[in-house]
């Protein structure tokens, strides 16, 4: 989950051997509803408002593009260490 505070909330999911995909976009009140959801079920948030623009502009169910993956997969491994996945 990624989101830009207040006001951009994307959501993703990461299956291997595919890329990560957007499953989840929405500014204002949606963003909210979609973090709300993310805290409810324990996922973690990172914050990147850089990040999360990119990511606002991909179609849900579609793999991010090459350009975003090594931002993605800090996010990603920032959730695995918060998890307590990897150290």
């Amino acid at each position: 989950m990624n989101r830009q505070p207040g006001n951009l909330a994307v959501a993703l999911k990461y299956e291997k051997p595919h890329a990560p995909r957007v499953t989840a976009v929405g500014r204002g009140e949606l963003a909210r509803r979609i973090v709300a959801l993310a805290e409810e079920a324990n996922v973690p948030i990172s914050e990147n408002a850089g990040l999360a623009q990119a990511l606002s502009h991909i179609e849900i169910d579609q793999e991010i593009p090459e350009n975003l993956y090594r931002a993605v997969a800090e996010v990603l491994a920032y959730i695995l260490r918060v998890a307590g996945r990897i150290k």
